[in-house]
Order: C-alpha cells, then sequence, then structure tokens
C-alpha cells in the first residue's frame, strides 16, 4: 500500500513537471538550449506623397498574420497624423488622417517578424467563392474554352490543372490559343492577373498575392505579384512563372487580392520604398513576448521576473537537486561511501570558482593537515564541542595561511580556498578521524576518496550549461527529480558494490 501511494504521487509529480514543460516549450516558445537565438527580420516601409495644402489621408495595406511568421513589434511612425487600423478578414489596414498637409509627406510602418513554424493563419482562411465563368469575346473565348479542354485531358485536378495551365502559358513555343492570350513584353501582374482570367472559365477560385523577399540590406525594395488557387480545402501558392508550388525562403506574404496598396486623399500619388534588415535574438526575451501576447502568467512568475542578482543566486541554487539526486543514486546503486550526505554537494559548488582540479588539490591538503591537527587534539582528551570548535578555529586558520602562501607563490587559485564551506570541512576532519580510529585507515581514506569522487562527479553535473538552463527555465523539471528520488528512495535491492563483494557466494549459489 505505501509503495502505492509513491508510485502515484512520483506519477502526479512527473506529469505536472512534464506537462509545465511542454507548455513552456510548445506554446510560449522557450527554447530547450541555452543561448539559442533566431533570426528576425526588420521590414520597414516608407511611403512619401505630396500634399496639397488641405485634409490629408492615406490608406496603406499591411500584412496580416502572414505565414510561416509572428509578430514581435509593430510601428506607425507618422508626425501629427491620426492612426487608424482595420481588418476585413483577408487584409489589415492602416489609415493615416490630418487636418492639413502641405509639401512632401513621408509616413513609415515598421514591422518586426521571426521565423515561426506554427504559424499557418494564411493557409486557414480555407473559403473561396467559386467564380461565374466570364462573357468572354470573341476570338479570346474560343481560345481560352480549347486551351482549357487541352489542360483538362492533361491534369487530374484543381492544383494540377493550374499547374499545367501555368506550364503551356510559359512554354517557350506556345500554341496559337496561348500566343492569343499572352501579350506581348506582358508583366508579371499582367500574367497573374490574365491566368485569373483563363481559371475562371473553368471555374477554379483564383487571386493574386504580393509578396516581399526578405534580404538583410534590401533597399528599394518591392511586392512580387504570385498566383494563388483554391484546392477544395485550402488556398495554394504558386509561381507564376515556374508553377512551383511554394514560396521562396524568407517570403513574406504581404497582401492577398488585386486592391491598391496605398490610396491617397487630399495630395498626389504616393511611392512606397521597402527596406529590409536582418538579426539576431534570444529567443527566451521572444517567448517573454510572445506570453504577453497570449495573456499567459507563466512568465510574469517565472525566475525571469525577480532581481538579476537573486536570479543568479538561483542558477546555482537549483542545481543542488540535480547534485543531491546524483548523491543518492550513487550510494543507493552503486554502494559508494561518503562523508555523509550534503558534504560532497556542497565540496562541489565550491569546486565552482575553485576548478576541479585545484578543488580537489586544495581539499586535500586542508583535510590532511587538519587530519594531523585533529590526530593531536586527541592527546589532550577534550570534550566533543570544545574540541569541534578548536577544529573549526584551526581549519580557518589552515585556510588562511594557505591563501596567504599561495598568493606569495603566485598561486592565485588558492585565494579561492576561501570559498570552502568551512563547517563541512571540519566536520569531515572530525568524521575522518573517527573512522580512522574505529575502522582503521583504510577505511578513512576509502571514504575520504570516495567523497571526493562523487563532488567530482557532482561539480561536473552542476556546472554543465544545459543542466543549468533546464533547471533556471524550467524549475518544474525538479519535480521529476523529486518523483525519481522518491522512488529510489523505495529501494531494497543489492547495491553494485555488494554484487561484487559477494561475487563468490553468489556464483557458488549459481552452480
Amino acid at each position: 500500500m505505501k509503495n502505492l501511494h509513491v508510485y502515484i504521487l512520483a506519477l502526479a509529480l512527473t506529469v505536472t513537471g512534464l506537462g509545465l514543460a511542454a507548455y513552456k516549450t510548445r506554446h510560449l516558445g522557450i527554447p530547450l538550449k541555452p543561448a539559442e537565438q533566431t533570426e528576425v527580420w526588420t521590414v520597414e516601409a516608407n511611403i512619401s506623397f505630396e500634399a496639397n495644402n488641405r485634409a490629408a489621408k492615406l490608406s496603406f495595406l499591411i500584412p496580416r498574420d502572414p505565414d510561416g511568421y509572428s509578430l514581435l513589434d509593430e510601428d506607425f511612425v507618422s508626425s501629427s497624423y491620426g492612426l487608424a487600423t482595420q481588418d476585413d478578414g483577408i487584409n489589415r489596414e492602416v489609415q493615416w488622417a490630418i487636418r492639413k498637409a502641405k509639401g512632401k509627406q513621408n509616413l513609415y510602418y515598421r514591422i518586426l517578424l521571426y521565423e515561426d513554424e506554427s504559424s499557418n493563419a494564411h493557409k486557414s482562411s480555407a473559403k473561396a467563392d467559386f467564380p461565374r465563368v466570364p462573357d468572354y469575346p470573341e476570338p479570346r473565348k474560343s481560345a481560352i474554352n480549347t486551351l482549357l479542354q487541352d489542360v483538362r485531358n492533361a491534369s487530374a485536378d484543381i492544383l494540377t490543372f493550374s499547374r499545367e495551365l501555368i506550364l503551356q502559358f510559359n512554354d517557350e513555343s506556345p500554341n496559337e490559343n496561348v500566343r492569343l492570350l499572352k501579350i506581348p513584353d506582358q508583366s508579371r501582374i499582367g500574367r497573374v492577373r490574365t491566368l485569373i482570367e483563363v481559371l475562371a472559365g473553368a471555374r477554379i477560385p483564383a487571386r493574386v498575392i504580393y509578396i516581399l523577399e526578405l534580404k538583410d540590406g534590401l533597399r528599394h525594395g518591392n511586392l512580387e505579384p504570385w498566383l494563388e488557387v483554391h484546392n477544395g480545402n485550402e488556398w495554394v501558392i504558386l509561381n507564376p512563372v515556374t508553377a512551383e508550388l511554394k514560396l521562396p525562403k524568407n517570403s513574406l506574404i504581404w497582401q492577398v487580392g488585386d486592391d491598391p496598396l496605398v490610396h491617397v486623399e487630399g495630395g498626389g500619388p504616393a511611392d512606397v520604398d521597402f527596406s529590409v534588415a536582418s538579426s539576431s535574438q534570444d529567443l527566451l526575451s521572444i517567448a517573454e513576448h510572445r506570453a504577453t501576447q497570449l495573456n499567459s502568467n507563466v512568465m510574469a512568475f517565472s525566475l525571469f521576473s525577480i532581481p538579476i542578482e537573486t536570479q543568479n543566486t538561483y542558477r546555482i541554487l537549483l542545481m543542488v537537486p540535480l547534485g543531491a539526486f546524483l548523491v543518492v543514486m550513487i550510494r543507493n546503486f552503486i554502494g559508494f561511501k561518503t562523508f555523509g550526505t550534503f558534504m560532497p554537494i556542497l565540496m562541489a559548488l565550491s569546486f565552482r570558482e575553485t576548478e576541479l582540479l585545484w578543488g580537489i588539490i586544495l581539499f586535500t591538503l586542508l583535510v590532511s593537515l587538519g587530519l594531523m591537527v585533529r590526530f593531536y587534539l586527541e592527546t589532550l582528551k577534550l570534550l566533543l564541542v570544545p574540541r569541534l570548535a578548536s577544529v573549526l578555529t584551526i581549519v580557518i586558520l589552515l585556510m588562511a595561511g594557505v591563501s596567504v602562501i599561495s598568493h606569495k607563490l603566485g598561486i592565485d587559485r588558492g585565494l579561492s580556498i576561501a570559498l570552502f564551506p568551512m563547517v563541512i570541512l571540519a566536520m569531515t576532519i572530525e568524521k575522518m578521524s573517527l573512522v580512522w580510529e574505529e575502522s582503521g585507515p583504510s577505511e578513512a581514506i576509502q571514504q575520504g576518496l570516495g567523497s571526493l569522487f562523487v563532488a567530482s562527479l557532482g561539480y561536473l553535473v552542476m556546472t554543465n550549461t544545459l543542466l543549468e538552463h533546464l533547471a533556471f527555465v524550467f524549475p518544474e523539471l525538479l519535480l521529476v527529480i523529486l518523483a525519481m528520488t522518491l522512488l529510489m528512495g523505495r529501494y531494497t535491492g543489492y547495491r553494485i558494490s555488494e554484487l561484487w563483494r559477494f561475487r563468490t557466494a553468489l556464483l557458488e549459489k549459481g552452480n
């Protein structure tokens, strides 16, 4: 019954810890690796026009939930202009208005984006109205009907139909029907509009989309028209020249449909100039921003909300349970002997400053010197508490002496000996001397070496960058460590060292 209780508790702790960590990773985008960065794109549109010394209003289409990207920040830069945005479900539009404007006007729209594969808002707009067959004039009508029949015979569904039409339309040696429909030196947008017109003859929903190719350092960029057809389930993007099914890498869908990109009232025609820049940004800061957008309080009540100085303290403290877990594994499953449970962990913490090799050297030196003094105190026949106080005083004096001598010798690592836990050192010396007297020097040295070995492993675990990141960013994972510790607490089987100890008896039993 007790085992069942422990198993249920361990399961609840594990599910809670892993569930919270999965939520942070999947929904907020918190990285599992430290110092992980992503590419952030800064896109700026400069809209300029000449005002006519009267009221002016300018409308400009802007991206709406671009597929494959998430919005990090958005700015509307204008002087003295009123600002309003609206969303019609397909495009977003910003409107600037001013009572009176004269001369050249410059308005700016700036957006910061980062790549997000989970963002597919554009594809989710799956509804489309089937167009009516246009009333084509002759001979255009005959050419389109014949072309549609040829394409229908060479295709199997809407997507293959659309691709075959694009390929025939862009053939270097087109047939007479395509030649009749194409205009010499036709622009890319003209070609897309012609394809939409022809597809309407087959009652296939199609529309033009405008994309901006994201290139670092781009100046004076322009939007490029692409074709989009509806296959019955979702909108599919097609290259109007090559019939490829996907956009080029780092392409931002800016506008859907053939409405004017910019419209001005009270001024001359507007010019739009696009600029693009790329930079790297920490995924953690992006996750914090996403949590704000999702109205999630996970990051607001995380360790990132406390002062930096306190954060640095917890970066160390949260590693202590991992060290304790390591001690439990080594003692319960392997059977290593150490002086106490927490002494190796505290020594591992001090090794973070001294580094491993110097930490082992300084620890061995102090314990050896302290042990000699302890044997001397034994001849004085002191009571326990005065003896411990004397050992503690001597340990501090030894630490100070080693620091001074090492400094004079130019060994700066010796100065970090002050970070050693003096009380633990005193208790280790006392414990080692008692074991020496009761069980002999071999047992005392064995436990001392075991303590150093466990402290060394603890140092390697507690200084691991990945584990430190996981413990600080996902402290709920310590619930999983707790669950595993509880389960190990119910283990009463053989240790590995005992199997080795009793190997002869086990072999005889097997025979």
